[in-house]
């Protein structure tokens, strides 16, 4: 009975991932819009992005979030980059709705997309070194470690999301504590990055990026001398 039932979720999943690569593969308008979304989002840089956001016209604030909703999903970088530009094409308080919700989407979406189709589909859409390193990390902090990397909306957070999933953390647990983590900080980046023009927005994005980075070395190394530390004992 339990192998029928196994099957069953395998046959589940291979046609949920069957159908979302046969809508991208087969539906060129669909192809042609995720492809230009990657493309911006990858070449970093914020002018660009809100250009792409603000051609858009009134449907500006969807393709806003749908590019937080990819960010998420597929491109491992800095949130803070949208949420910028949502701060200075509809002001800090509208950007920062809109750069919270949609980030709680995304965090949602990549917490049922590890807990419905598994590790081996989040180690392809990720990496298995990186998960390993996420995953030890919440065995260390647990929950905690959500509202840590919360805290840090700058920082990419789809791997925490990934991991949570791959838990037995509830949703709402994980929902709650991605909400309380990312609301203070969106505010925040959100009103900042609102005033910010010309070199002051290079130098602040500059301290960012070397701040996320300086967090992210240190996580890494962290784990990297603990996983040492249990080999020699």
């Amino acid at each position: 009975m339990r192998k029928i039932e196994n099957k069953k979720k395998l046959l589940i999943k291979l046609s949920a991932i069957l159908i979302v690569l046969g809508i991208y593969l087969f539906v060129p308008t669909v192809k042609q819009n995720v492809n230009q979304m990657i493309f911006y989002l990858s070449m970093v840089n914020l002018d660009a992005i809100k250009e792409y956001i603000l051609s858009f016209g009134i449907w500006a604030p969807i393709i806003s979030f749908l590019l937080m909703l990819l960010q998420s999903v597929a491109a491992p970088l800095p949130a803070f980059l949208i949420t910028f530009a949502n701060a200075a094409l509809f002001g800090w308080v509208y950007g920062a709705i809109l750069s919270w919700t949609s980030a709680m989407a995304g965090a949602a979406l990549c917490f049922y997309i590890a807990k419905f189709l598994g590790r081996d589909v989040v180690e392809k859409l990720t990496s298995k070194y990186a998960l390993e390193n996420v995953d030890n990390f919440f065995e260390r902090y647990g929950k905690h470690t959500i509202l840590i990397a919360r805290l840090l909306p700058f920082m990419s957070f789809d791997l925490v999301s990934y991991a949570a999933g791959l838990t037995s953390m509830s949703f709402m647990s994980f929902f709650i504590a991605t909400g309380i983590g990312q609301l203070p900080a969106t505010i925040i980046y959100s009103y900042v990055g609102g005033m910010l023009t010309g070199s002051a927005k290079i130098v602040m994005m500059g301290i960012m990026i070397l701040f996320a980075l300086s967090i992210l070395a240190f996580m890494i190394k962290k784990i990297y001398n603990e996983k040492n530390n249990k080999t020699i004992n």
